[in-house]
């Protein structure tokens, strides 16, 4: 007769001792995928090829499960999280590119668009980008397009970074540590249906901060909080630890795209869902899928995919003015050099600070 408990024990310590993932290098590499075909078209499409957005929201999961799961893991090992050599590690890995980018968007404005609406925009907002608070004080509401549009999403990362870590660090209740971010997704989900209109108008200040917060993320993070925890890894095991589980959670993922008023809610628990069944073993049932190297090779420069690919973009546009409506040409021609744009990125840029890394491990 098998006997659950031990099974789970085991699973549970080979969980926790396994430190390469590389079905979740191939989930980036889905992720980034949808996110330039949704910058690619020229407009919103309708149905579900008008929802490649859907892209950063897999990113935040990710984000929310990793982050989560890398300061437990510290905490098991050191009997500590060391915040100060934390944020050193996550400063080496974002800032370096992300100024870099920011700064080649500047000089552009400066040099070649000062005077237009859109430069002067982007030249006002230039405080907000560098702080990451552009998706709380910059007016996208604009009859011009808006330069470095893309930053709110990196915006959502970094204010989780702000303030989850230490929460995670100061609270070693996990119990508690969970229910905050139950609370925190519950909240935004009810902002977002404008359950606090009496407090928060439309277009408030107030508003716009509270439901920057990413339901996503938090779940991801609750997902990882759950494996960490012996006691619960068994019953989220039992629930997306079979083989077929990550296939059906990716359907299920693609199937509440095709309902015409997505419920993100509903989309954030399954994405998160999805990561934590790649991420319990190799055999997820979609290795077949994500440990591709092509996938995996997306997966790896994903940050800077998604730093660059809206230059690539511009610049297929630019050359192929008679086809810049035509979004399957604009992605065929703009995935390729978006690569080469972030290959050439990670070698100069990323590579070097993420050798310093190391020194804060």
């Amino acid at each position: 007769m098998r006997h659950r408990q031990p099974t789970s024990q085991a699973a549970h310590a080979r969980f926790i001792e396994t430190s390469q993932l590389p079905g979740l290098d191939g989930l980036r590499g889905l992720a980034i995928l949808p996110v330039i075909w949704h910058h690619a078209t020229p407009r919103l499409l309708p149905g579900v090829w008008g929802k490649g957005a859907v892209g950063v929201d897999l990113f935040f999961a990710l984000s929310g499960f990793l982050i989560t799961t890398l300061l437990l893991r510290e905490r098991r090992s050191s009997g500590r999280i060391h915040l100060l050599a934390f944020y050193a590690r996550r400063s080496l890995r974002i800032f370096p590119l992300y100024y870099a980018v920011l700064g080649l968007y500047a000089l552009r404005a400066l040099q070649t668009q000062a005077g237009s609406a859109t430069a002067r925009h982007f030249l006002q907002g230039l405080p907000y980008h560098a702080t990451y608070t552009a998706n709380w004080f910059l007016d996208y509401a604009v009859p011009y397009p808006v330069m470095f549009a893309f930053s709110w999403s990196l915006c959502v990362e970094e204010q989780f970074y702000w303030i989850w870590p230490g929460l995670v660090a100061l609270l070693p209740n996990r119990a508690l540590v969970g229910g905050l971010m139950a609370g925190a997704v519950v909240i935004d989900a009810l902002a977002e249906h404008a359950a606090f209109s009496a407090w928060l108008p439309p277009g408030s200040l107030g508003l716009r901060m509270l439901t920057s917060f990413a339901a996503p993320i938090g779940c991801g993070s609750i997902v990882a909080l759950l494996l960490d925890a012996p006691r619960s890894f068994g019953a989220v095991r039992w629930l997306i630890g079979w083989r077929g589980a990550a296939p059906v959670l990716l359907l299920l993922s693609v199937g509440w795209l095709l309902v015409p008023a997505t419920p993100y809610l509903s989309l954030s628990i399954t994405l998160a869902a999805l990561v934590g069944a790649v991420a319990l073993g190799p055999d997820h049932g979609l290795a077949w899928l994500l440990e591709r190297a092509p996938l995996r090779k997306l997966g790896t420069l994903s940050y800077a995919l998604y730093l660059l690919h809206i230059t690539a973009l511009g610049l297929v546009r630019r050359f192929l003015p008679h086809q810049q409506d035509n979004a399957w040409v604009v992605f065929a021609l703009g995935l390729p050099l978006s690569v080469l744009f972030a290959q050439a990125a990670h070698v100069a840029i990323e590579r070097p600070f993420l050798r310093l890394r190391k020194r804060f491990r």
